[in-house]
């Protein structure tokens, strides 16, 4: 995704044999950079604030589509595809339309929050899943838009050797927004006559202030190579070229093809447990506290064990969920355990990946290169999630579970072989995978402009 002290071609090569480290943008030369820059404290207080209008709505959504509106599980297998999967279409235009803009990160990710916010609304007005496809299909577009260029900010305010903390502490404040918006909604169901309009107003309203926020609190622009031609949309394709960006990008799309949605697995959870309706907008709280407890002391692991292998890892802590749900109990501490572990797949995995992939692209492409990694992932989850609901409505909810148990523990194995053998760019601060304390001595190969 981003590295932002590398150099393309010969001046990798250059920087690699440096004794002094490159400066991170946005300190003073000759002084070392805060490990949790203010940059990425003001990103993490607009993430959290995102998440509780985007929680708020996700924790309601499988309810109200499959209760509410009688939709089939393969019904809400579209939906949530579409969720997870029509912004990955756009995340190569907003991680790229960033690096032509040459520091401009903050620009695009305000259209991609903007854009979310404005069609919370609209789910007020909609009540087919054509419309309501619609409208997720917008929203998610401008998740598509703003992510890419979030993580470029994040990771070009934080020195190489910290990344992996940052982005733990960035998706801490994130996931406190996912703790706050299921208890929320779930509050709102609660003393609201028409609990869902609740839901959906009260979340158009927060998403507002997080676009607010970024605009006030956030710099408007980053530093970045001023000289050279800019990269185009071909360059930006070529990073494929680059072998550790390639080898990480095949892995995470092989891990993303067996990866249950969240939202399937809740409703597996509500009916094995025959819980309440009312209670299912709390089940996302188990994930969210894991996560936002484990993401911090996560990220700083990966920068001492290696960002590699902790994603590798926190794969199979899901499936060991996966095996908990699938397996013959019914006790009461069933759910708490396997929201235990998803919180802690989660808080392996996500800013894990970025921190990862952000030691492997050169310096003017962190945006494309972190919206290569995602969009590959996420259109993997869109597939998982297509076929999660086909399974389902064909064979039922446990036996597509077991098999994507199957699946999952295969894919580990294939993503094993892909990233145990990295080649950073030269530069790079990403502790080996497999040999932790030592870090990739970097290609010399070339990289595409």
């Amino acid at each position: 995704m981003y590295l932002a002290d590398s150099r393309s071609s010969k001046t990798a090569a250059t920087a690699s044999r440096s004794a002094e480290p490159a400066a991170v943008p946005g300190t003073r030369p000759g002084r070392r950079a805060a490990a949790v820059p203010g940059t990425v404290l003001a990103l993490g207080a607009v993430s959290l604030i995102t998440d509780v209008s985007s929680e708020m709505v996700s924790a309601v959504l499988p309810l109200y589509v499959v209760a509410g509106l009688g939709l089939s599980p393969l019904g809400f297998g579209l939906l949530d595809g579409i969720n997870n999967g029509v912004g990955a279409l756009v995340r190569l235009v907003g991680g790229h339309a960033a690096d032509r803009g040459r520091g401009r990160h903050k620009a695009v990710a305000a259209i991609g929050y903007g854009l979310s916010a404005a069609c919370k609304p609209l789910l007020l007005l909609v009540h087919t899943l054509p419309l309501i496809s619609a409208v997720l299909a917008v929203d998610r577009t401008g998740k598509g838009l703003r992510t890419a260029p979030r993580d470029a900010l994040i990771s070009l305010a934080t020195e190489p050797e910290h990344r992996g903390r940052a982005f733990g502490v960035h998706r801490a404040m994130d996931t406190a927004g996912a703790l706050l918006g299921p208890l929320v909604a779930f509050a709102l169901l609660r003393l609201a006559t028409d609990g869902y309009d609740a839901v959906f107003a009260v979340s158009a309203c927060v998403a507002a202030l997080g676009v607010l926020v970024l605009l006030l609190f956030v710099p408007g622009r980053t530093a970045g190579p001023a000289d050279g031609p800019r990269p185009t949309l071909r360059d930006s394709l070529a990073l494929l070229r680059v072998p550790a960006l390639r080898r990480l990008t095949l892995a995470a799309v092989l891990l993303g093809l067996t990866t249950v949605s969240d939202s399937f697995l809740y409703l597996l959870l509500q009916r094995r447990l025959d819980l309440p309706a009312h209670l299912f907008p709390l089940l996302p709280l188990g994930t969210a506290a894991a996560f936002l407890l484990l993401a911090v002391p996560f990220g700083m692991a990966a920068d001492r064990l290696g960002r590699r292998r902790l994603f590798l890892l926190g794969h199979l802590v899901l499936l060991a969920g996966y095996g908990l749900v699938l397996a013959p109990l019914h006790a009461w501490w069933t759910a708490p355990l396997v929201l235990l572990l998803h919180g802690s797949f989660y808080a392996a995995t996500d800013g894990v990946l970025a921190a990862a992939a952000s030691g492997t692209v050169p310096a003017g492409q962190q945006g494309a290169g972190l919206a290569l990694v995602g969009t590959g992932q996420a259109l993997a989850r869109f597939g998982c999630s297509l076929a999660f609901g086909a399974g389902w409505t064909l064979w039922g909810g446990q036996t597509v579970l077991a098999v994507a148990a199957v699946a999952l523990a295969v894919a580990a194995c294939g993503a094993f072989l892909l990233i145990r053998d990295p080649a950073a760019v030269p530069g790079s601060a990403d502790p080996d995978p497999i040999n932790p304390g030592t870090t990739d001595p970097g290609s010399t190969e070339e990289h595409p402009a």
